[in-house]
């Protein structure tokens, strides 16, 4: 639209982005044996096996001697593109940017942002790197060589394509990137350190430190145990805990921190979401005794329906109680089944019935 246009006119406004669609990696070279690679010629590298970023073949190559006389005193280090044209393919360019460090200098994901661009294959080099990674009497001082062995760590984004994408401009408000909650993270770390910490619990003959205003906000139980029963000012309160496993009574105080349960074992899985299943019920922890009812409904074989069905029938646990039916369902699971506990298992489904 012309600037001089008159009349009712509308405005729009867009903005357009230019996105180099990147493939990232990267591969750990361990030394071990550092001093026997010292004899090694000037010149000469040594290879990492073969590893792939991007659909593109790579190497490290190391040269403990330098790669030229000139760093004969230093430690080189490259990047090799390791598919180098031959007649039947097309030639082969690929835009990478890279770094090549010690792994144990590594303390997050590397950007690589601040890195140039590097081509390699057919018109360029085929390997790029730094000829004086590190000087040799340097290395051998530091820290990073250990039991004579260290390992490098090369990072590599591989620059496939540029995008073009255009968007509508949006308020300003869009522009704000609020990051994910980490208050799980947060309250973990208080589990954790303790710090604050006004009760103690005793299970099995191991204590846990906790506080009792964020135990009482996610459990009512809790609530009443720890502020309906005793002075808030006793800030040396111990309560023990009977009937409980120590390692179950920890999961569920982590679950009541951050809401969440770590990954387990499979075959450690089923008994301690039985374990936890229990416990959530006891503390009135809804979410987890549902977590646990959904995970223990992928645990029920012949050897475990009936103790499922038992535990389903005394904690209230509706779909639990409907899977171990459903399994039970066949003849062939409910025969192994019933001749262990045919009385009880009499009882239990005649409620598979009811529930129909």
């Amino acid at each position: 639209m012309s600037s001089s246009a008159a009349g009712n006119s509308s405005r729009s406004a867009s903005t357009s982005t230019i996105v180099a669609d990147t493939a990232t990696g990267y591969h750990l070279l361990k030394i071990d044996g550092y001093s026997r690679t010292k004899g090694t010629p000037i010149s000469t590298a040594i290879a990492s096996s073969q590893f792939v970023v991007g659909g593109h073949r790579w190497r490290i190559y190391y040269y403990p001697n330098g790669d030229h006389t000139d760093n004969a005193d230093y430690m080189s280090f490259y990047l090799l593109l390791d598919e180098k044209k031959n007649t039947k393919t097309k030639s082969v360019k690929v835009r990478t940017l890279f770094q090549i460090c010690f792994a144990d200098q590594v303390k997050a994901l590397p950007t690589l942002t601040s890195k140039t661009v590097r081509t390699f294959g057919d018109g360029s080099s085929w390997s790029w790197g730094y000829s004086k990674f590190i000087k040799r009497q340097d290395f051998e001082k530091s820290k990073n060589l250990r039991d004579d062995s260290f390992t490098i760590r090369c990072d590599t984004a591989i620059v496939r394509e540029f995008l073009v994408e255009t968007t509508e401009v949006l308020p300003p408000k869009s522009f704000v990137s609020v990051p994910p909650s980490d208050m799980n993270l947060q309250l973990g770390e208080l589990l954790e350190t303790g710090k604050g910490a006004d009760v103690v619990f005793e299970v099995a003959g191991e204590r846990f430190a906790a506080h009792r205003c964020v135990l009482a906000a996610r459990s009512p139980v809790f609530g009443a145990e720890l502020y309906g029963l005793m002075k808030e000012g006793n800030a040396a309160v111990v309560v023990r805990v009977e009937d409980m496993e120590a390692r179950v009574f920890k999961l569920l105080l982590r679950f009541v921190y951050t809401d969440s349960l770590p990954e387990m074992k499979k075959k450690d899985e089923g008994i301690m979401c039985q374990h936890l299943l229990v416990a959530a019920d006891r503390y009135n922890l809804e979410r987890l005794k549902l977590i646990c009812e959904e995970k223990l409904c992928n645990h029920i074989s012949t050897g475990t329906a009936s103790n499922m069905l038992l535990l389903a029938d005394q904690h209230h646990c509706t779909g639990l109680q409907k899977a171990c039916c459903n399994f039970l369902g066949s003849s062939a699971n409910l025969s192994p089944v019933s001749r262990g506990c045919l009385s009880v298992m009499k009882q239990l489904v005649l409620g598979c019935w009811c529930l129909h």
